[in-house]
């Protein structure tokens, strides 16, 4: 499961960009992901200030 730390993202949209499925999206001042999230990790590797995780 795809998880974001709310208290650390800055909204900068790189996951965004970077996402294969398109299951990532900014709303207003909150990240959204969506059901088409694979789980394959890159976003995480992208986010610059490290609020994205995949938990087992």
């Amino acid at each position: 499961m795809l998880t974001v730390n709310r208290y650390k993202c800055c909204y900068c949209g790189a996951c965004v960009s970077v996402c294969p499925t398109c299951a990532l999206e900014l709303v207003e001042t909150w990240l959204e992901i969506s059901a088409d999230c694979k789980e394959c990790g890159i976003c995480t590797k992208i986010c610059p200030v490290g609020a994205l995780e995949v938990e087992a």
